[in-house]
């Protein structure tokens, strides 16, 4: 994507997280509403449900897709995995940077 109109500072920081999320950030745009669990319910098992959720969480807050898609910070993994009435818990401990 072109990012010749941004400073070298925004161009480095673009497509990525810059530092994780607080909680009112987590509770203001990492949630799942009932349009996301219907799409996230149509993906087979709860890695894929979860990577799923994870991408549009992600692309709702970095503005677009990671160039590597495991790059999410723990806190919003772990956000995203343990909301009440969640299908895509029960993370194994795996790692995420």
């Amino acid at each position: 994507m072109p990012v010749e109109f941004l400073t070298d500072d925004e161009a480095a920081g673009f497509g990525r997280y810059a530092g994780v999320p607080s909680r009112a950030d987590l509770e203001r745009v990492f949630f799942l509403d009932d349009e996301d669990r219907v799409l996230i319910e149509r993906r087979r098992g709860a890695h894929m449900k979860l990577g799923f959720a994870l991408q549009l969480v992600t692309v709702r807050w970095v503005g677009a897709f990671l160039e590597d898609p495991l790059d999410v910070p723990v806190v919003v993994l772990d956000f995203v995995a343990e909301r009440p009435g969640s299908t895509i818990s029960g993370r194994s401990g795996g790692s995420v940077s």
